[in-house]
């Protein structure tokens, strides 16, 4: 085979029985279960006393925008690919998409990496790893390449799920909270950026990472108010807290120590890189010696190093791409949530890199994934 489109950010949905299947019976009474939503659609219940969180917006490849709701959709009328490995790949063929970089659903990983009880917390993260990589990439582990989740228990486990990850297969880590599980990045990381650069693992930060804070129940709470609140869906800004946290890291002097290390934004656009970095350069000149911060280069040659974003729809990103950096971005459909345009993505990336040299074009929406994750070609 030969990659000529990847999708660097995809999603999966739990299909209805995976918590059945994969975490242990002695937790069974607190898995998360499939319920019905006000309009008859299917919901996941984390709490008895929470709303259930609906699956309608997370799984809306193939309908029209004028259809799209929280409310209403049920694993018979989504698309199977959303929870499906070998209908995944079908999916993606038909879209024109090679292969899918893979991250989990996020309400569901926040309902165990939230819990205090730890043996439960990891449990259920330890459930979905083994259920994307042996049973839905299984499927086709040349096409469907899923990024490893890590726990949110201290620094200890972090290393030793990192190593783990790499010997298991996994091309990458997603960090939900820092390393040490601290409320914010340490001393006690360090550990885990060096283990990183040695194993040659990159990390990813899906929009947001938090400290130890535990709050599985304030994650269904948010939820469930998101499929009551549609206003939320149409503002907002769609990065999250991921340019602080890449400011913090870089300005801790990570990649002096770590010049190695790889660390990729996803789903944060990148449009608005160029901007954010000029200031940064122009606030480290006036204000490194009052503040201490004493770097080999600047913040923005540490991006243009060390850092890799995707993006969905941008054309500012594409525009401005040589002054963000053709090898630092990547493009990706969402698939199955919202963003996504399944089974228009040639068309969304014809449109898009109009007028584009083909080997930037390729760079973007496959070399960077390519040679990132090491994937190879028959």
């Amino acid at each position: 085979m030969k990659y000529k489109v990847i999708n660097s950010d995809g999603h999966t949905i739990e299909p209805p029985d995976m918590w059945e299947r994969y975490l242990p019976k002695k937790f069974q009474d607190r898995a998360p279960r499939v319920v019905k939503d006000p309009k008859g659609g299917d919901a996941w219940q984390f709490f008895p006393d929470v709303p259930p969180a609906a699956i309608g917006m997370v799984t809306t490849a193939g309908q029209r925008y004028e259809e799209m709701h929280w409310y209403g959709s049920t694993y018979e009328t989504i698309n199977k690919g959303c929870w499906d490995g070998k209908a995944r790949v079908e999916e993606m063929l038909f879209d024109g998409v090679d292969a899918e970089v893979l991250y989990p659903s996020q309400r569901t990983m926040m309902y165990f990496t939230g819990s205090d009880d730890e043996e439960f917390h990891k449990a259920g993260v330890d459930a979905y790893n083994d259920w994307i990589l042996n049973e839905f990439s299984g499927a086709d582990h040349h096409r469907l390449i899923p990024m490893f989740q890590l726990p949110n228990l201290g620094i200890e486990t972090s290393l030793s799920e990192l190593k783990r990850a790499k010997k298991t297969g996994y091309r990458g880590v997603i960090l939900t909270h820092w390393p040490s599980g601290n409320p914010e990045m340490g001393e006690e990381d360090e550990k885990f950026w060096v283990e990183a650069e040695d194993l040659q693992m990159p990390v990813h930060i899906h929009i947001n990472i938090g400290g130890k804070q535990r709050n599985a129940k304030e994650a269904a709470l948010g939820a469930a108010a998101a499929s009551e609140n549609l206003n939320t869906m149409l503002g907002g800004m769609p990065f999250g807290s991921f340019p602080q946290a890449m400011s913090d890291i870089i300005h801790a002097g990570i990649f002096d120590r770590y010049p190695e290390l790889k660390m990729i934004g996803v789903e944060v656009q990148a449009g608005w890189i160029p901007a954010v970095l000029a200031w940064w350069d122009d606030r480290y000149w006036r204000n490194r010696a009052m503040s201490g911060c004493n770097l080999k280069m600047l913040p923005s040659d540490y991006f243009r190093r060390n850092w890799l974003v995707t993006f969905i729809i941008d054309r500012f990103a594409v525009k401005n791409r040589e002054d963000i950096g053709v090898g630092n971005i990547m493009w990706s459909n969402d698939y199955p949530h919202h963003g996504n345009d399944w089974p228009y993505s040639r068309k969304v990336i014809n449109e898009m890199f109009d007028g584009v040299p083909d080997d930037e074009k390729y760079a973007i929406t496959c070399g960077n994934a390519k040679e990132l994750y090491g994937l190879e070609e028959d």
